[in-house]
């Protein structure tokens, strides 16, 4: 099982659970995000983190993005707690853990970093 990770915490359902193999496309981390083709207009897009040290997966959403894609995006994999606003940022919708980095990192840690445009580099030098 997997636990989705939204900016109110752990959710209980995974809204994507009813989509269909054509609406979810899954990248992995060493997909060039320039080459994707999104003009079946997926309705999901997975990015797989191998590893909490491999921050391609953060480049890939950026990307994404930046080309106009507007559906949801998710990170799934080795993304930890101290990495969510970062995926946030990048325009990640939400990220999937494992039940067992769920229990390693319980719901309060990730919610402590929910709060991800307060603390970003911008907002703390027009607060200075």
């Amino acid at each position: 099982m997997s636990v989705i990770v939204t900016d109110a915490g752990f959710a209980t359902t995974d809204w994507a659970a009813d989509l269909g193999a054509q609406d979810v496309l899954t990248l992995a981390s060493d997909t060039n995000p320039h080459t994707v083709d999104l003009s079946a207009a997926p309705k999901l897009v997975r990015v797989e983190f191998p590893s909490s040290a491999d921050g391609r997966g953060f480049t890939i959403a950026r990307v994404l993005r930046d080309h106009g894609y507007t559906g949801k995006l998710r990170a799934t994999g080795h993304v930890i707690a101290d990495q969510y606003a970062m995926a946030r940022r990048c325009g990640f919708d939400d990220v999937e853990i494992s039940d067992d980095l769920a229990a390693r990192q319980p719901e309060d840690q990730w919610k402590f970093r929910s709060d991800w445009r307060q603390n970003d580099y911008q907002s703390r030098l027009r607060r200075a």
